[in-house]
């Protein structure tokens, strides 16, 4: 099942099904269908309204409204911990990264230079760092917040496939995360830089920032954009919002050498939530912790 569940996305019209996706999503009429389909959508994947400002379906004018819905204040605090977690899901994986390898799942790997499309430089930067993929699904709340105070210095959107980005789909496609289309955002951390990949996916109908809004789909083609010499830089607080996906997808963060140590509960599988410590300072990266190669 999950071979034809891979061979299918090899052949669908990717690209065409999530902008179909996408102007459905952003539909408001008829108001009691978008009702509907939210609610059905609560039920299938046990969605926890309860939290969010909205708690019902009927307070949503559209799809997309309901699926980037804010939560209520305090409903995600933030510990005091030099790094935490930037989004709700589960711990795909989490470990160091070896030379430019960046482990997928067991047996694929993909490289740094790849995955930040083709700048080498940049990649160049977190060479034997540290990494951690966490997947958000359906069920999930889908805005991306800061693992930590940053102040953004430079963004990449690099076009690609729109593969599921799936624990079956993550061991069964090579290079899954360095082939589907991802924006790319370089930060100034208070203990050097770090970056922040939003990975599209499979109806994925947008990614966007606070700072620019809907970034993606632009144009077909790798755009670099420099924030470093902005007269007024763009900062953001630890835990503060930074951008969100329009449907289901993934965040993987990159730190060069010198990493901050992750909290030992941090393996794949591991739930994920918002503002959670996941890590610390304490000295060189411990890569005894690293999942299985």
């Amino acid at each position: 099942m999950s071979t034809l569940f891979i061979w299918l996305q090899y052949c669908l019209p990717q690209h065409l099904l999530s902008r179909i996706v996408g102007a459905l999503a952003h539909a408001r009429q008829p108001r009691w269908l978008v009702t509907w389909v939210i609610r059905r959508f609560v039920a299938h994947y046990d969605v926890n309204l309860a939290e969010a400002q909205g708690t019902d379906a009927a307070d949503y004018p559209s799809f997309n409204a309901f699926f980037t819905r804010p939560l209520k204040p305090g409903a995600r605090p933030v510990a005091d911990a030099d790094l935490v977690c930037p989004a709700d899901g589960v711990v795909s994986q989490c470990g160091a990264i070896h030379g430019d390898r960046v482990f997928q799942a067991k047996g694929r790997h993909f490289s740094l230079d790849e995955l930040l499309g083709g700048d080498s430089a940049r990649s160049s930067v977190f060479r034997d760092g540290a990494f951690a993929t966490i997947y958000l699904s359906p069920r999930d709340y889908h805005r991306v917040h800061m693992p930590m105070a940053g102040r953004l210095t430079a963004t990449c959107y690099v076009p690609g496939r729109l593969f599921s980005v799936n624990a079956v789909t993550a061991e069964g496609v090579d290079r899954l995360f360095a082939r589907n289309e991802r924006l790319v955002c370089y930060f100034e951390g208070p203990r050097g830089p770090f970056a922040m990949v939003l990975v599209g996916a499979m109806i994925v109908a947008g990614i966007e920032t606070v700072w620019s809004g809907q970034v993606a789909p632009p144009p077909r083609r790798v755009m670099t954009l420099d924030y470093a010499a902005l007269p007024a830089p763009i900062s953001l607080e630890r835990g503060d919002e930074m951008g969100r996906f329009l449907l289901a997808s993934t965040v993987i963060l990159l730190f060069p050498p010198g990493a901050p140590v992750f909290n030992a509960a941090l393996t794949p599988s591991a739930s994920a939530r918002i503002g959670d410590a996941m890590g610390a300072y304490d000295g060189a990266y411990d890569a005894s912790s690293d999942p299985i190669m």
